[in-house]
């Protein structure tokens, strides 16, 4: 084993799925929704493919991004009893745990989450924390400075974003959101709220965009986590981006409500959320276990609008969400876990190496991140698959490996 890589070196018999790279002109041969060879690096960066000197049976892909998780709250389901319901239920039931939480509790959790994204290959994650307590709905959470000083422990080159989940109707009152603005833009933090059906959402949504325009800070959406009907926010927030002219990045996440609406309004919204550039985060696993709940089975399914926004040119990327509390006492922190389940509930079909963009490069985008494609990435940002193709990996949950320690290990420079 080596210390180091060389300035040149070749990684033999490997796949690239199209969709992670920005310029087709990069070397080997087309074998499904890859191009096939040996990889090559040169001072540490991509350079390209060249012919396979072995059958190519490697999967190399950039490292993953999460843009949509609750690390104050995952793994606590177990500590629950009679857990069940839709949004309202899950929410009360979280609430009542919530008051259980210590310094400890919260540091072990979050902890254990954040190392599960680690090790599926996450280098890029948002994570929400509910604002306010039990008897201050405007005091700072003693998650938020638990997760921020998670962050100073994260490997090199690691981003860990903080989202401030407020209730948008809190949003309209002066003395609130200025306490929350203060304590977001010190920790160079993402403002968040919470929209559903808040008489005064739309007052709230302007609010929260005009003091995301002052303090210099992305946006980030909860909005529309149902199916009832009359849940119209989402167009509300596309409609204020155009009003006001933002121009820092925003994320929706949820929008389960367009199944309700007709397929021209959908056009119309999408519309919109193209023009804006506000990326929508579908989130599978607890949109499915909450949304669309009756006596029986569930007859609809709780995910948002994937394909239509998708071919409006919405950027539309994938979450874990909850995992393992009361609003999705199941889940996984595996980004090709919540794609595999995308697959079967929106019917994304093959090729499967299409919708990587939705872990990968459009997810970086959503987070105001600069996208990384495999030509010409530092080798720190990728990673390796002991699998043939995209299939492989979503079907067998197979685990990554850092390409710069694979490298390392290679004997072929």
């Amino acid at each position: 084993m080596r210390d180091a890589v060389p300035s040149v070196a070749r990684l033999p018999g490997v796949r690239v799925p199209t969709s992670v790279l920005a310029d087709e002109d990069f070397g080997g041969q087309l074998q499904g929704d890859c191009l096939a060879g040996d990889l090559i690096i040169r001072d540490g960066r991509v350079a390209g493919l060249e012919p396979a000197s072995t059958t190519p049976t490697r999967l190399v892909l950039p490292k993953f991004s999460e843009p949509h998780v609750h690390l104050d709250k995952c793994h606590t389901i177990d500590r629950m009893e009679g857990v069940g319901g839709g949004l309202a239920e899950a929410i009360e039931a979280q609430a009542r745990e919530r008051e259980t939480w210590t310094e400890a509790d919260i540091r072990a959790r979050a902890g254990r989450g954040l190392q599960e994204l680690l090790n599926a290959g996450c280098v890029a994650i948002r994570t929400h924390v509910d604002w306010g307590t039990p008897t201050d709905p405007a005091a700072t959470p003693l998650a938020w400075d638990i997760i921020g000083e998670l962050v100073e422990d994260l490997p090199d080159a690691t981003v860990l974003q903080r989202a401030a989940l407020t209730d948008v109707a809190r949003m309209t009152e002066d003395d609130y959101a200025a306490l929350c603005a203060r304590q977001v833009s010190q920790a160079d933090a993402v403002l968040g709220a919470f929209v559903l059906d808040q008489p005064n959402r739309r007052e709230g949504i302007l609010s929260t965009f005009r003091v995301a325009e002052r303090i210099g800070t992305a946006l980030d959406f909860h909005v529309d986590e149902g199916l009832e009907p009359g849940l119209d926010g989402l167009e509300m927030i596309a409609d204020v981006a155009l009003e006001t002219g933002f121009q820092g990045p925003v994320l929706c996440g949820h929008a389960c409500s367009l199944m309700n609406f007709e397929a021209s309004d959908v056009r119309r919204i999408a519309d919109k959320l193209a023009q804006t550039e506000i990326s929508i985060a579908a989130l599978p696993a607890t949109n499915l276990y909450l949304q669309g709940r009756r006596k029986g089975t569930p007859d609809r399914r709780g995910i948002t609008c994937i394909r239509e926004l998708q071919e409006a040119g919405v950027n539309v990327v994938l979450g874990a969400d909850n995992v393992c509390d009361a609003f999705c006492p199941l889940g996984s922190h595996d980004p090709l876990a919540t794609l595999s389940l995308a697959a079967l509930a929106a019917h994304l079909d093959p090729p499967f190496g299409s919708h990587l963009p939705m872990i990968t490069t459009g997810a970086r985008r959503a987070l105001g991140l600069a996208p990384i494609t495999v030509d010409g990435a530092a080798i720190g940002d990728l990673q390796l698959f002991d699998a043939p193709s995209v299939t492989a990996i979503l079907s067998n949950g197979s685990s990554p490996r850092p390409l710069a320690e694979v490298l390392q290990g290679e004997q072929k420079w």
